[in-house]
């Protein structure tokens, strides 16, 4: 049975129209009605997943900000039928839900997430290289060839996929080395960087859908994948991306690992961040940094949070910091921005269990 009900940890949790699933809309559940009923939700969703459930976990040490509150359900799914049985306690009552992936480009609201959270670590967390096979005939719309297709399960770590694809043979990946994210997180933000990006060799994934309880594969082209986004919605969730690659020069491609490397501890600051909060507003012409540095918010600070001395792109957390004051950063970086140059940054972090504003942190 799980450890305990989030009531018997002293915690109410408030459900905010901001945390509604996306399926359903704020008008058709009246706020005063899911402040009485969060805590019962809470315990049917505890009663229904049995031993999968935990409560009041700590997601903070799970993202790379490091801060925020508990999850007040966390489940760790190892099996197609604790997915079946996950699907069946949301759908019956109709929590938050949130896939936690390896948390690089998510901010915890200090009081935390009151509905379900999910690792996937246990898993989907294989890597096959299969034999070459004639894409064409795939009708995914890459050229036929010598192309290998790789297969990864979401938990996966983008870094991990790009050295074990470059130890293969292979190329067209080595840009993931430096993505803290996972295979799943990096699908549903179309992650990138070093001129390349997953929808470039993305040919499918297998996505568990909550809302229907079962496994579908869903083609690239039909995820919405954009720049640094995707279509996919918080109940779809990626258990296997299969990629196209090329085989290659394993020297080169070794080289490249360690430039790419080496180019980022250069120029980006370690420690408790995001990586880049900001999406460039004009890929190629004009960076998010670029105008932060214009308006002179380079350093600018706000409690235990600040604006890196390294790149202004980066938001850091100190150590036992708190998530409101990262999140008034990027509030008013993003204002003070839009004020004085006229441009609209959209943030990569997607905010959790704040009350105020929308999960998705879109201007």
């Amino acid at each position: 049975m799980p450890s305990g009900s989030t009531k018997g940890v002293g915690r109410d949790f408030v459900l905010t129209t901001a945390d509604i699933p996306s399926s359903k809309s704020a008008a058709m559940i009246g706020r005063a009605n899911l402040e009485a009923t969060v805590n019962e939700r809470i315990d049917l969703a505890i009663h229904m997943l049995g031993d999968l459930a935990e409560c009041d976990v700590p997601l903070g040490p799970m993202t790379t900000y490091r801060v925020g509150g508990a999850a007040a359900v966390f489940v760790r799914p190892r099996t197609t039928h604790d997915l079946t049985m996950l699907a069946t306690a949301w759908k019956a009552t109709e929590l938050p839900m949130l896939v936690v992936g390896r948390g690089s480009n998510l901010l915890i609201a200090d009081h935390g997430h009151a509905g379900i959270a999910v690792s996937l670590t246990g898993l989907s967390n294989d890597i096959d290289v299969q034999v070459p096979t004639p894409l064409d005939e795939r009708g995914d719309g890459h050229a036929a060839g010598d192309q290998v297709v790789v297969s990864a399960g979401g938990a996966v770590a983008l870094p991990v996929l790009a050295r074990r694809t470059v130890a293969a043979g292979l190329t067209g990946f080595e840009w993931a080395v430096g993505v803290p994210g996972s295979v799943g997180g990096g699908v549903r933000m179309n992650a990138g960087g070093h001129g390349s990006d997953i929808a470039t060799s993305l040919i499918d994934v297998d996505l568990f859908d909550l809302s229907v309880g079962a496994t579908q594969v869903m083609p690239a082209g039909s995820l919405g994948l954009r720049f640094r986004g995707s279509g996919l919605l918080d109940h779809q969730v990626v258990l296997v991306a299969r990629l196209a690659l090329s085989p290659g020069s394993r020297q080169q491609s070794l080289a490249e690992l360690e430039e790419i490397v080496r180019w980022r501890r250069e120029h980006q600051p370690g420690g408790q961040n995001a990586g880049s909060v900001f999406v460039n507003p004009v890929p190629g012409q004009i960076t998010a940094g670029e105008l932060i540095d214009r308006v002179g918010l380079r350093g600018f600070r706000i409690g235990t949070a600040h604006v890196s001395q390294k790149h202004a792109n980066f938001i850091q957390a100190d150590e036992g910091g708190r998530a409101i004051d990262v999140r008034d950063v990027i509030e008013t970086v993003r204002r003070r921005v839009a004020e004085e140059t006229g441009y609209v940054l959209r943030s990569e972090v997607r905010l959790v269990g704040f009350d105020d504003g929308d999960d998705r942190n879109e201007p």
